[in-house]
């Protein structure tokens, strides 16, 4: 996992993290359904354990999900969204640099003499 206080770092694993539609529908399942062991999750999704395992330690590793050993060596699966919404704030950021250059872009054409005049 990336260290908390490099938010670039952390938005770069998450973006890579969800890439994945698998993944996106693991996070999903785990937001709408809570906790859930990877034997769990294979049970509700058509995906084998081990390919469901692979990509839970993907996950782990962007700080998506954090494993819990619970009874009997089962180890269950948490959402974490504070990664999530360092990847949100990112966002955010972009897109307010973004919509200030277009508004710069709609006031200059917006100034400029048409052709028709």
């Amino acid at each position: 996992m990336p260290p908390e206080d490099d938010a670039e770092a952390v938005a770069a694993a998450v973006f890579a993290a969800l890439a994945d539609p698998t993944r996106r529908a693991l996070l999903a399942e785990l937001a709408s359904r809570g906790p859930a062991t990877a034997t769990d999750l294979a049970a509700r999704l058509p995906i084998s354990r081990q390919a469901i395992a692979k990509h839970l330690a993907l996950l782990s590793d962007a700080g998506l999900v954090h494993a819990e050993q619970g009874e009997r060596r089962r180890v269950r699966f948490h959402l974490r969204s504070a990664p999530m919404a360092v990847a949100q704030s990112f966002l955010a950021a972009l897109a307010r640099d973004w919509d200030r250059n277009l508004s710069s872009l709609a006031d200059y054409l917006g100034a400029r003499p048409s052709d028709s005049d």
